[in-house]
């Protein structure tokens, strides 16, 4: 069942960048889990928000099985009554980052994206038409689902895009691709080529992450890697104001036209 609270209009948004233009960026985090969206992107989310663009998170399912541990501690605990906590904390941390959210309640552990919610999923791509896509990687030995989320999400874009032209369909340009930090990158083949300083709004990631309290464990470490991501920015850097970060991993090139 797809659920959808609206992305927030960039014309709803106080926030404008330096002179006042807003933001054109249109972010869409596409997540296994209803929960990873926050954990792995809150910052990249709510600096776009913040800054007037328009944000969607779209989790191919609740994480109502594998991804709830503080729920399923209640006896005669129920599926369905998870998900309707989970899409409620989700929802709420949604509100909190200003980014709409959808969940395709494909299921999980095991996650499966059959044609049929493929084609959703691209059709949602390009309703969208984001510029930036955030998923996650293609390997993680010690989750069964974000691979498959990969996949889904990858083939999606590329189903949106077509092949760059004129086709049988609606198309869109190419959007910039990014992939999360995975919890144990240096068994992930994850490499951290985008250094995203979150320090003005990792207030409002903390907030985020509390309404998420099927997870108390997770705020801890996210927290913990963004101060050390922080640490290696200000080393790269030299900008010693940087407290908090998240990093990224290209998966699209970067064009560029100087050094």
């Amino acid at each position: 069942m797809l659920r959808v609270l609206p992305p927030v209009s960039r014309r709803s948004s106080n926030f404008r960048k330096p002179g006042g233009m807003a933001s054109t960026t249109r972010l869409l985090v596409i997540g296994a889990h209803a929960a990873d969206f926050v954990w792995r992107s809150a910052g990249a989310i709510a600096l776009t928000t913040r800054e007037g663009g328009t944000a969607l998170a779209v989790a191919l399912s609740y994480g109502e099985r594998g991804e709830s541990a503080e729920l399923w501690a209640a006896p005669e605990q129920q599926v369905e009554n998870v998900k309707r906590i989970r899409h409620q904390e989700a929802t709420k941390a949604a509100e909190i980052l200003q980014v709409g959210f959808s969940c395709l309640d494909l299921g999980d552990y095991p996650l499966e994206v059959g044609s049929n919610a493929l084609a959703q999923l691209a059709d949602m791509v390009r309703d969208f038409e984001p510029n930036v896509v955030i998923t996650h990687g293609e390997k993680d030995p010690f989750n069964p689902d974000h691979p498959v989320a990969h996949q889904a999400a990858i083939r999606a874009e590329q189903l949106a895009v077509g092949a760059g032209r004129a086709a049988a369909f609606k198309t869109i340009p190419q959007p910039q691709v990014l992939l999360f930090e995975p919890h144990y990158p240096d068994s992930s083949a994850f490499v951290p080529e985008v250094y995203l300083d979150i320090t003005p709004v990792q207030d409002v990631k903390e907030r985020a992450m509390a309404a998420l309290e099927s997870q108390r464990y997770m705020p801890d470490y996210q927290s913990m890697r963004s101060r050390q991501r922080a640490w290696q920015a200000r080393r790269i850097s030299g900008d010693g104001a940087i407290s908090n970060v998240e990093v990224f991993q290209r998966f699209t090139p970067q064009v560029i036209h100087t050094l």
